[in-house]
C-alpha cells in the first residue's frame, strides 16, 4: 500500500511552493524534491500515493525518472503525473505515451489541481482492483 503523502518534483522553488501550498489547503501532506534522483530516493522511501512530475528537470529529466519508477516493483504502481509548460497535443499525446498517468499544463490551475489528483489517483485505483 502507498502512503498518503503527495511527492512534488519540481526545480523551480515557486513553483514547489504554488503547489505545496495549494495542496496542504486541501489537506495533503506534501513530499517535496527540486531534482529527479531526489525524488527518486523519497518515492523509495516513503511510497507516496501520487507523484507530481516536471518534465524538465535538471540532469535526468521527468521522462527517465518515471521510466525507473516503473522499473522498479516497489513504486512501479505509485501514479505519476507529468507537469510542463509544453503545452501542445502531441506534448500531452507523447508524456501519456511514456507511461505517465496524466498530465497538467503549466502554469497550473490552483483552483481546479486538487480535483484533479483526486481523479488520478481513484483512477489508479480502480485499475490496480481491476
Amino acid at each position: 500500500m502507498t502512503g498518503q503523502a503527495i511527492l512534488v518534483i519540481d526545480d523551480d522553488p515557486y513553483n514547489r511552493k504554488l503547489t505545496r501550498d495549494v495542496l496542504s489547503h486541501a489537506g495533503h501532506a506534501i513530499l517535496e524534491a527540486s531534482n529527479a534522483e531526489d525524488g527518486l530516493a523519497l518515492a523509495q522511501a516513503e511510497r507516496p500515493r501520487l507523484v507530481l512530475m516536471d518534465v524538465q528537470l535538471p540532469g535526468m529529466s521527468g521522462v527517465e525518472a518515471l521510466s525507473r519508477l516503473r522499473a522498479d516493483p516497489a513504486t512501479a504502481d505509485i501514479p505519476v503525473v507529468a507537469v510542463t509548460a509544453f503545452a501542445m497535443k502531441e506534448d500531452r499525446d507523447r508524456f501519456l505515451a511514456a507511461g505517465f498517468d496524466a498530465y497538467l499544463g503549466k502554469p497550473l490551475d490552483v483552483r481546479e489541481l486538487s480535483g484533479q489528483l483526486t481523479a488520478v489517483v481513484a483512477a489508479a485505483e480502480a485499475g490496480r482492483r481491476a
